[in-house]
């Protein structure tokens, strides 16, 4: 009785295990799709890693383009830097002036005259008015042709920035960047209106976007226009999103300028010292002329005073520029 239990029990056990197996064991459906799910897979992750490897060659790709890029970019910023000496026709140019070296010349004898006649007819000696001459012909027309070219670029710096923000809302809007620069050539007030006009009739007989924009930066020698045409070529070269860079651009132009108020408003009070301190011996003078008018005269009259003049002029000439120096902080 005792064996026929226990072989009822254990075929009962091998009737459950055989039901649990044919139950629970995975069918072939159940197999096609495991190992199609894991082609699958192996496939995705295959085109994953061949999507990341063509993502990061590329990527290398821009990088080496970007890197070259500025590597040029930055070869030609030390050679302009190595040219120091800028003719006299560039700068005429930099005037925003129509006139040639010729006027130039011709203005600079009709100074000289004119102040050697100042000082014929207000009766000083021969070295003075000798010395007239020259400041007539050699150091006043060049003092105006700076003051015209660092004017020019004040007004050019005051509306640049708007202007970038023209390519910039244009470049969203879905237009050239040419075209850009076109209606900033038509309706920006001058000096950008001419730099940009004569940008855009450079690329329109053939000259390329970089050799446009060096001649900009020879008319216009600023760290803005430079930092303008490196933005431009570095886009044009490597890709990538021109408005957003622009923009960026056109923020730190407006920090830069920020800062320079700033820097002027802070100097304002040293620039003011410097303009008493060195007006004080002439107010000296000239009320030691009114009280005592025979007590200056040995200044003028002998030899001695001549010299202690040109000394005293000499010294006063560095302290001013030494001021000078000192509150002008470049940005």
């Amino acid at each position: 009785m005792d064996q026929q239990l226990l072989i009822i029990a254990g075929l009962g056990l091998i009737c459950f295990g055989a039901l649990a197996f044919v139950l629970l064991s995975p069918t072939d459906k159940d197999r096609t799709n495991k190992r199609v799910n894991s082609l699958n897979g192996g496939r995705g992750i295959a085109r994953a890693t061949a999507a990341a490897g063509m993502s990061e060659s590329q990527n290398k790709e821009r990088r080496k383009k970007l890197t070259e890029s500025l590597e040029h970019l930055d070869n030609q910023t030390k050679n302009l830097k190595k040219k120091k000496r800028v003719s006299l026709e560039q700068q005429m140019e930099q005037t925003g002036l129509s006139a040639t070296p010729k006027h130039f010349y011709i203005a600079s004898v009709i100074a000289a005259v004119t102040f050697a006649f100042i000082g014929l007819v207000s009766g000083q000696k021969l070295w003075i008015t000798g010395l007239l001459f020259v400041i007539g012909g050699f150091g006043f027309p060049r003092w105006v042709i700076n003051f015209l070219i660092n004017r020019r670029k004040k007004k050019f710096l005051n509306d640049f920035s708007n202007a970038i923000d023209v390519i910039v809302r244009g470049v969203k809007s879905g237009l050239p960047v040419n075209e850009c620069l076109k209606i900033i050539a038509r309706e920006s007030p001058k000096p950008v209106c001419d730099e940009f006009h004569q940008l855009t009739e450079g690329i329109r007989i053939g000259m390329t976007l970089e050799q446009s924009l060096a001649r900009m930066f020879d008319r216009m020698p600023l760290q803005e226009v430079n930092f303008f045409g490196i933005v431009l070529m570095i886009q044009q070269k490597t890709g990538g999103n021109l408005a957003e860079a622009l923009g960026n651009l056109a923020n730190v132009l407006r920090s830069r300028k920020l800062m320079e108020g700033k820097i002027k408003a802070l100097s304002a009070e040293a620039k003011a010292s410097a303009m008493i301190i060195g007006s004080l011996p002439f107010l000296v003078m000239g009320a030691v002329k009114l009280a005592s008018p025979d007590y200056l005269t040995p200044l003028f009259a002998t030899r001695t005073g001549n010299f202690i003049l040109i000394g005293a002029g000499v010294w006063m000439l560095t302290g001013v520029l030494v001021m000078k120096k000192m509150v002008q902080i470049k940005v």
